[in-house]
């Protein structure tokens, strides 16, 4: 038990310590120099090139992003990443990013809980909150408010897929 308290506490210490690097950095920086710049969204850089959006993403925005750590995308099913990274997939991997974007600056403090943002993508996201933790379609925010030049990032532990992509009993 006081191990696993140990832990819990050195992981905490090392996700603010992260954050706090991580904003220094970060409002001189468009959301892809921004996700370039950090080790823990590598995975994302490399899917945004091969979706084609890096562009759109180093553009005037201004853009929200939930961004999802290599944890994230490691945690996938087996070969679900590989299979959206093949060129001929190229359409599914830009539906699934841009599912990850909202048009306009939104920082935590604009969330509510219950609230539905349309993403770029076409479909919503479901925001929650609840004791401090805030949720976007059931992926954890573990960094909020990272600004960027054209907008600002919120890392989430977890890769969301549109509720067009997701079978009737993953919804």
């Amino acid at each position: 038990m006081k191990n696993s308290k140990l832990v819990r506490s050195i992981v905490a210490v090392a996700l603010v310590f992260t954050a706090t690097v991580f904003q220094s950095n970060a409002q001189s920086k468009d959301i892809v120099g921004l996700a370039a710049g950090n080790e823990n969204l590598s995975t994302l850089v490399t899917a945004v090139k091969a979706a084609g959006l890096v562009e759109t993403l180093q553009g005037n925005g201004p853009f929200t992003v939930f961004a999802p750590t290599n944890d994230a995308f490691a945690a996938l099913p087996k070969g679900t990443l590989d299979m959206l990274l093949k060129p001929e997939n190229k359409d599914k991997l830009v539906a699934v990013l841009t599912y990850h974007v909202v048009s306009g600056k939104v920082m935590s403090g604009d969330l509510s809980n219950g609230q539905k943002a349309k993403t770029v993508q076409g479909e919503n996201v479901d925001i929650s909150i609840w004791s401090g933790n805030v949720k976007v379609s059931g992926a954890k925010v573990v960094g909020a408010d990272v600004k960027a030049s054209n907008g600002v990032v919120h890392v989430i532990d977890k890769v969301i897929l549109p509720p067009s992509m997701m079978s009737k009993s993953e919804q």
